[in-house]
């Protein structure tokens, strides 16, 4: 049971955390956002300003319905709810940070992308205090200091504890239940399968997906775990307005025939791109061992191989290596390894 009113710890506040953060302090619920040194010094001087492809475009200025945190003992001590907005190499260092200093009580939420980020909570802190949760669009951090959401979508939280819906759903982060978090978060990752090769290409989302030698590579990813997905018994929730098998068909239809399709599949801004891209502009490691990652471990228990994302991690690899940001290459070049 959520008591309302308690205030919401965002753990890891980067560019999904304090967009969240800023939307739910928006509406009135008190936040702390926990994150790195420099953005929440950048915050205590600007505020944390949020702003969406539906017009939302709103600061909100740091006091008591807003606090910064860099100490994890600080930020904890008071939380009632933790949003846990880390990258997935983090997430057990953050399990032992919640174990060590926030209340007992305090009801903790997966908001990661990638597998199995919630079962490393609940290994530490206990199954009955952790949600699986899934964060459907992207949050870009602007020139600007905006936290932007350039797609659509409904957050989704792992059904079972009352009250987490209404705390969370607010105007700019709609929030609903869904009982089978497995299926949601393994459709989740097909479809950021893509924020890699967003990454690569470095252009805007809707640039990218507009170009059809980059959505055959994203189709290729896809009917690579979609093949282990079936082996290994999982059906995938749906994300879009056609089921999970039949997106890739989609993906390769001429570019014509797509954007007939692609406005009701998808609601994208000249804005958006993937984190994975932002990651590579700030020179920080990646989640590629987790989506890309993910499919090649699925794969290979099952006895299957997935060469098109072994070839994408690898030149993610390559330009966390590198340090350079985006590599900025072509379809071609992807394929062509």
């Amino acid at each position: 049971m959520v008591n309302a009113g308690r205030r919401i710890l965002i753990a890891g506040a980067g560019s999904v955390g304090c967009y969240a953060g800023g939307c739910l302090a928006l509406s009135g619920r008190p936040v702390t956002l926990l994150g790195r040194p420099a953005l929440m010094e950048k915050l205590a001087h600007a505020g944390c300003r949020v702003s969406d492809m539906d017009g939302l475009d709103r600061v909100v200025a740091v006091g008591p319905g807003l606090r910064l945190a860099t100490d994890p003992v600080s930020a904890m001590v008071d939380a009632g709810l933790i949003l846990v907005t880390v990258k997935c190499a983090d997430t057990a260092t953050m399990a032992d940070l919640i174990a060590a200093h926030a209340p007992a009580d305090a009801l903790v939420i997966s908001c990661q992308n990638g597998i199995g980020n919630a079962e490393i909570l609940a290994a530490r802190l206990g199954r009955q205090r952790v949600l699986a949760g899934m964060v459907p669009f992207n949050i870009v951090q602007l020139p600007d200091g905006r936290f932007h959401r350039g797609t659509g979508g409904q957050v989704m939280i792992q059904a079972g504890q009352s009250g987490v819906c209404r705390e969370l759903d607010v105007p700019g982060l709609p929030v609903v239940e869904n009982a089978d978090m497995d299926a949601v978060l393994w459709g989740k990752l097909l479809i950021n399968l893509n924020n890699a090769l967003n990454a690569l290409c470095g252009l805007p989302l809707a640039q990218e997906l507009a170009a059809r030698p980059w959505r055959l590579l994203l189709a290729r990813q896809q009917w690579e775990g979609l093949r282990a997905l079936k082996r290994a018994g999982i059906e995938p929730a749906k994300f879009t307005t056609v089921p999970p098998r039949l997106l890739p068909w989609i993906l390769c239809l001429p570019d014509a025939l797509f954007r007939v399709l692609a406005g009701r599949m998808l609601s994208i801004d000249p804005l958006a791109r993937s984190s994975m891209w932002e990651d590579l502009e700030r020179h920080r490691p990646t989640e590629i061992r987790w989506l890309q990652g993910a499919v090649i471990d699925l794969a290979n228990r099952h006895g299957l191989d997935a060469p098109v994302n072994r070839r994408v991690r690898d030149l993610i690899l390559a330009a966390e290596t590198a340090g350079q940001g985006s590599p900025q290459i072509s379809a071609r070049d992807v394929a062509g390894g």
